[in-house]
């Protein structure tokens, strides 16, 4: 029920960003719908064990820290940095299990899946703030830097 009511949320939050969002609230909402479908696939084919290492999982939590430590880099926005920290327990959770395999099973999947609950709150947050400062008349850029010419004129070197 837990990861239906999960999929519910983030099936909300991604169709949010992609309808309404800029341009990292869209990246935000692929990155996401990218690793849920890379992780249904990967049931499809190797039955979730959290005695060992998870050796699917782990490629895609790389791919999740990986894609939004990038999106954090170059989008003009605070909240990917948010997002990206939390892609950093699930790293230290496969790490502490190849280091100690008697991590206990249920400590493993919890590391894994509990700071993915926040992730789309902070994803509808972020696009309803962009949303806002769009309504006042802002004018707000997505990415850091978009064209020289933003460079220029924010003196960004």
């Amino acid at each position: 029920m837990r990861i239906a009511l999960f999929l519910a949320f983030l099936l909300v939050a991604t169709g949010y960003a992609l309808w309404r969002g800029g341009g990292p609230e869209r990246a935000m909402a692929a990155i996401a719908l990218t690793m849920v479908g890379a992780d249904q696939l990967l049931h499809i084919f190797v039955p979730p064990e959290f005695a060992a290492l998870d050796i699917g999982h782990l490629a895609i939590d790389l791919f999740g820290a990986a894609a939004t430590f990038v999106l954090a880099l170059f989008a003009h926005r605070f909240w990917p940095m948010c997002v990206a920290v939390l892609h950093m327990p699930p790293l230290l959770a496969h790490t502490s299990k190849l280091i100690d395999v008697t991590v206990q099973p249920a400590v493993y999947l919890t590391m894994q899946v509990a700071t993915s609950w926040p992730v789309p709150l902070i994803l509808i947050l972020g696009t309803w703030r962009h949303r806002r400062r769009l309504a006042r008349g802002e004018s707000e850029p997505s990415w850091l830097i978009s064209s020289p010419r933003s460079i220029r004129r924010t003196g960004m070197r």
